[in-house]
């Protein structure tokens, strides 16, 4: 059985962009992000999070730090009752300082290989599935994968996910298939 999914952008939706962050002492949560990851759960869809994260290509923090901060993130959640089902972040930019992160990568939004790869990996229906953003590349990330981008333009993130569950009360449902 496939189950739709909530794919979210971190820096930016789920914690203000304050540029390149990787310190949970530094990490600031957008109002009303963690209400917003537990009605998504609440109302049965997978929650994940894809993330571009050039500035381990840059040299300014290593993929260790990305993970800490992850988990730091998903055990801040849990606090609220509320759970990232899985996390991907693509750390490659074209024009790395780091050699090895020196690449182009379909993984890189507005590739939808991190979206592709949770599909697969979660059996995910791609149907009933939205991409929350804060840039038109995350957009044009959930075009290529075949689901619905939405901008999300700061404010509270609960009530701006609430909105689009009032706006597509059909096509939003927790979707076999």
């Amino acid at each position: 059985m496939k189950k739709s999914a909530v794919f979210l952008d971190r820096d930016g939706v789920l914690n203000e962009d304050t540029g390149y962050v990787f310190d949970p002492r530094k990490l600031k949560w957008i109002e009303g992000a963690q209400e917003a990851v537990k009605t998504i759960n609440e109302a049965g869809y997978f929650a994940f999070v894809v993330t571009n994260q050039s500035g381990v290509a840059r040299g300014l923090f290593d993929e260790d730090d990305v993970q800490a901060l992850h988990a730091w993130m998903a055990d801040e959640l849990a606090k609220f009752g509320a759970r990232i089902d899985d996390f991907e972040y693509c750390p490659d930019h074209p024009e790395a300082v780091v050699e090895r992160y020196r690449r182009t990568n379909i993984r890189r939004k507005p590739g939808p290989g991190m979206i592709n790869d949770l599909v697969a990996r979660h059996n995910v229906g791609v149907g009933g599935s939205i991409l929350i953003g804060d840039k038109e590349t995350d957009v044009e990330a959930a075009r290529a994968a075949g689901i619905k981008g939405y901008l999300f333009p700061g404010g509270n993130l609960l009530t701006f996910v609430r909105s689009i569950l009032a706006e597509n009360p059909g096509s939003f449902r927790n979707r076999q298939g």
